[in-house]
């Protein structure tokens, strides 16, 4: 039985609550709660019926039964304050009060060759919001040159902090595919939606764009842009500028100003530097190392590249937390040389401070300047996923698992597609482990698990469900991590994360010991 209520779609049969898109993790006792509200949503549900229907009549403590409704709350984006849809009757018990719709599902037939089903859509932000799909490359050349100028275009757009700009990880999951702009624009949640394509040939560089209302599929904007490959930074000015004309005529100046910025003067850098992301956007053990000569190439070039220093501080940082490290000390202090480099170069660069300080923060401990920088990025450039994302991680390790699950739940907003969705499910998970909340880790652990074999959700899920007490589960999810790292030990972990509370990485070794990892 499906039923839809707000936005959500609630499956029994599949055992799956979905908000659009996106799927909500819940724990199983969670899930039975939710499904016995809104089947005995005409009546007034009492403690002793959740108990007997939900926990089989075994003895269930307040403190526990709180738990599990402010659970469902959480789920359903509710609050017991707003109590929308789940209403609490003192003395009485608590009733479902939302809007129900029910749907018998009906199976569909596989039929080969069947067009992939739309995703369900996202509801709109509060302010003009635009997707850049991947621009066509004409050129016969590698992609890499006309992806980089859709993420600087990206980029550019994403630093006016009235726009909503979907996150290029999310636009790129399009690419190479026939798209209906209304379907991505539901897809994404974004009014607008900008394609074009890039054409080189010998020196010159031509590149058409048009902008269209997603609602309606209506070109609001069609332009072409000629000019020498010497000047391809202006070019991705002329098109930046020429949309946000087409979006909001009245901006202010300054702000078309501000998204005017270059990276890089050197366009041999700049070239290294797009080869550098293209690389890291595989997030291959190769791939990394590939992207690592890559950024270094463009830092020779251009020795005041604030986002290649970065990008390269970001790719070492990527190698630790993967346990990828050739030799640890010499690798953490060439993080920290690229990160500080990046940090000083570049006090206006969105990129280069996120990924400075994370470095920063990771493989010097110094967490409160990272989680500083990072803020200062995101002051910069507030449509920066990967800001959010990283800064989700610092602060978990302040002590901060509710503000983790904040700045991850807002990444996968800006980037909803993102093909590193499993970092981002990984985020909100550890923040319900570090709160105490082992079954909703447990299930976004496994949640991510499905997108990607990080080896922190592997973590994750192995200390998790150790601590719920189901050790089997947790001895099995471990298993994974004795092939990834077969030297790893309980008390690496210490080392390994800068943790502030000393609870919390007490938390962290206790679930990894119980899992049957070794001291």
């Amino acid at each position: 039985m499906l039923y839809r209520f707000a936005d959500f779609t609630f499956d029994t049969d599949r055992r799956e609550l979905r908000r659009g898109p996106q799927l909500v993790a819940m724990a199983p006792k969670v899930f039975d709660l939710l499904e016995h509200l809104i089947k005995n949503r005409n009546r007034v549900v009492s403690k002793d019926d959740l108990i007997a229907t939900i926990w089989d009549g075994r003895i269930v403590s307040e403190t526990a039964l709180s738990t599990r409704i402010n659970a469902v709350r959480c789920a359903i984006d509710d609050t017991g304050e707003d109590q929308r849809l789940i209403r609490t009757l003192p003395r009485k018990g608590v009733r479902f009060v939302g809007v129900v719709h029910e749907e018998q599902e009906r199976e569909t037939p596989v039929v080969a060759g069947a067009i992939e089903q739309p995703r369900p859509a996202l509801p709109l932000p509060d302010r003009p919001s635009i997707a850049v799909l991947p621009f066509t490359n004409l050129s016969g050349d590698p992609d890499y040159f006309a992806d980089g100028m859709v993420e600087e275009i990206i980029t550019a757009l994403s630093r006016l902090r009235w726009l909503f700009v979907i996150a290029h990880n999310s636009s790129f999951t399009y690419k190479g595919r026939p798209v209906d702009v209304r379907q991505v624009g539901r897809e994404l949640g974004v009014r607008y939606v900008l394609e074009g394509s890039v054409r080189k040939a010998a020196n010159r560089v031509r590149i058409i764009g048009q902008l269209i209302d997603a609602s309606t599929g209506a070109h609001i904007w069609a332009d072409r842009f000629d000019g020498a490959m010497e000047d391809v930074f202006e070019l991705q000015d002329q098109v930046t500028v020429s949309v946000v004309g087409a979006i909001a005529p009245k901006m202010e100046q300054a702000e078309i100003e501000r998204a005017r910025r270059k990276p890089t003067e050197n366009l041999d850098a700049y070239d290294y530097y797009l080869q550098g992301k293209a690389s890291v956007h595989q997030a291959t053990k190769q791939a990394y190392e590939d992207a690592l000569r890559l950024f270094y190439k463009s830092v020779e070039l251009d020795r005041d590249f604030a986002s290649a220093y970065g990008m390269a501080a970001w790719c070492y940082a990527w190698r630790m937390m993967n346990v990828w490290m050739a030799g640890r000390a010499k690798e953490i202090a060439e993080t920290a040389r690229l990160a500080r480099q990046a940090v000083e170069l570049g006090r206006d660069d969105a990129l280069a401070l996120t990924m400075g300080g994370f470095a920063l923060a990771l493989a010097m401990g110094e967490v409160e300047d990272g989680t500083a920088f990072i803020d200062q990025a995101l002051i910069l450039n507030p449509n920066l996923a990967a800001g959010w994302l990283l800064s989700g991680w610092v602060n978990a390790w302040l002590g901060k698992p509710e503000v983790q699950i904040e700045r991850a739940t807002r990444a996968i907003r800006l980037s909803p597609l993102d093909p590193l969705m499993a970092l981002a499910y990984g985020q909100i998970g550890t923040g319900h482990f570090l709160a105490g909340r082992y079954d909703e880790a447990s299930s976004w652990a496994e949640k991510g698990l499905r997108q990607a074999n990080w080896v922190g959700n592997v973590r994750l899920a192995a200390a998790s469900h150790a601590l719920a007490g189901r050790l089997d589960q947790a001895q099995k999810a471990a298993a994974p991590l004795r092939q990834i790292d077969p030297k790893f030990r309980v008390s690496d972990f210490r080392r390994m994360f800068p943790f502030r509370r000393p609870e919390d990485l007490a938390r962290w070794e206790e679930g990894l010991r119980k899992a049957g990892l070794p001291e």
